[in-house]
């Protein structure tokens, strides 16, 4: 088993990547702090992987608020006695508007939940990786659409914002042993398009062109597979890094 004696916290757990991952990890051995806001959805989780290798913990939180960030934290130290590895899965969409009709309302829920939460949740990960004195291994949840215009302008600056806090963590904290490492998704059958809701029809317009490109559609089980790779041992020299999981979309 790949993440056997690895204590690991995933957010974003109780759906599409998040859940993959969660039950991938658990499978392979991890003793995992499973993150989300639906209780019910986690604890139907830790109940269909109640007979695996792992364990599974779950954390009902919001990752936009402090405290939920640092608890999940402490619940992995708590029940596992440490952190081993933290992924930050947890993200929304906007609502695909483009710059000239983007809500402060929508700015503040998504820059809320895709950047405050993946940096206050590295802020307290990297606490406790720098006390255990052993190292450290960050995987964060970006987009194709950090770097291309497949959404709304408030997603892409998150996602933008969250490659920079991937890669200013791997360079501050290299000398520490942390690793920091990012998974850029294309097109994912997940919940997240659908809980978006009616896009703005303007911005989404704007972008049909780059849409159009997309090759095809992946599964949750492909990102999470990507995140094994950079949770296990065999990924101890990759940091620092994006890795593209979208069929070659952000190649043509």
């Amino acid at each position: 088993m790949r993440l056997e004696n690895k204590a690991i916290v995933v957010t974003g757990a109780s759906s599409g990547m998040g859940k993959s991952i969660v039950e991938l990890f658990v499978k392979e051995g991890a003793s995992v702090v499973a993150v989300a806001r639906r209780a019910e959805r986690l604890a139907a989780l830790a109940e269909e992987l109640a007979n695996a290798p792992g364990k599974i913990v779950p954390f009902t939180g919001d990752v936009s608020k402090k405290e939920d960030c640092d608890g999940m934290i402490d619940a992995c130290v708590s029940n596992f006695g440490k952190l081993d590895v933290l992924v930050n899965n947890a993200g929304v969409m906007d609502n695909m508007a483009a710059v000239a009709n983007f809500s402060d309302e929508k700015y503040e829920y998504v820059m809320g939940i895709n950047v405050y939460g993946p940096l206050a949740a590295t802020r307290k990960a990297v606490q406790v990786f720098l006390a255990q004195g052993n190292g450290g291994n960050i995987i964060t949840v970006s987009s194709f659409g950090a770097q291309h215009q497949a959404a709304g302008v408030v997603y892409g600056a998150s996602k933008a914002a969250v490659n920079a806090i991937v890669r200013h963590t791997a360079f501050t904290y290299l000398k520490d042993g942390i690793r920091s490492n990012a998974i850029a998704p294309g097109g994912i059958n997940t919940e997240i398009g659908a809980a978006m809701g009616m896009p703005d029809p303007d911005g989404y317009g704007r972008i049909q062109g780059i849409l159009g490109m997309n090759p095809g559609m992946g599964e949750g089980t492909d990102i999470a597979k990507a995140a094994l790779f950079l949770a296990s041992d065999e990924s101890r020299f990759v940091n620092g890094q994006i890795l593209g999981v979208d069929g070659g979309w952000s190649a043509l």
